[in-house]
């Protein structure tokens, strides 16, 4: 790598995980009323246009290179196989693994589906397109840049991503965060294309937050 792209890479990097492992949501707030909710969602879409118009006008690189690629009907039959496979761990994890080790996120989980229907469904949709672009395509491709070792930009990416889910949840959170995060980068490591990791996304979420 040219030494001008590396440091764009790390200064990339830098917003990318620095912002995402910010507390925004104990620093607005969140659910204290309705203009919190908004404003949390926000300043998240925020961040996702800033860190895609970085890509393109600093970097000078095309969306390819976060891995916005073309996707076939195999790759949608993947990322809804996926996206079930997850939903089955997750509940296994839920209702199985955490009570065994006396522990739950029923309070948090109660505090988030009383929220509007409208405010979930646009929440949803941002996680799962801004931590895709965040923690597997912009994070993994740069990281795999960087180090040279796609295990390792996997292993950074996810280990990043499963602390970063405690902060607003719990140290609990990290069983769920992490085996969700962990299936998520394997898949998008092995298919390089990240509309099949946001429609995998977009289904564990929306089986969470929408259908409950």
């Amino acid at each position: 790598m040219k030494k001008n792209t590396t440091l764009q890479s790390v200064i990339g990097l830098i917003i990318a995980f620095g912002f995402a492992s910010l507390p925004i949501s104990r620093w607005i707030n969140e659910f204290a009323n309705t203009m919190h909710l908004v404003a949390y969602e926000v300043i998240w879409w925020i961040l996702i246009v800033a860190l895609l118009l970085y890509v393109r006008f600093v970097e000078h690189r095309p969306f390819s290179s976060i891995g916005f690629r073309p996707i076939n009907v195999k790759d949608i039959f993947m990322a809804v196989l996926t996206g079930v496979i997850i939903v089955a761990g997750l509940a296994g994890i839920y209702y199985v693994l955490l009570p065994a080790l006396h522990l739950n996120e029923d309070q948090q989980v109660n505090q988030l589906i009383s929220t509007p229907f409208w405010w979930r469904l646009i929440s949803v949709i941002r996680a799962a397109v801004g931590e895709e672009i965040i923690f597997r395509g912009y994070g993994i491709e740069r990281l795999q840049e960087l180090t040279s070792s796609r295990t390792m930009a996997g292993f950074i990416s996810w280990a990043i991503f499963t602390l970063d889910h405690v902060g607003p949840w719990a140290w609990s959170h990290i069983f769920l965060a992490g085996f969700g995060g962990l299936i998520l980068t394997i898949l998008y490591l092995w298919r390089r294309k990240l509309w099949v990791n946001i429609i995998a996304h977009f289904i564990v979420d929306g089986a969470a937050v929408l259908l409950a």
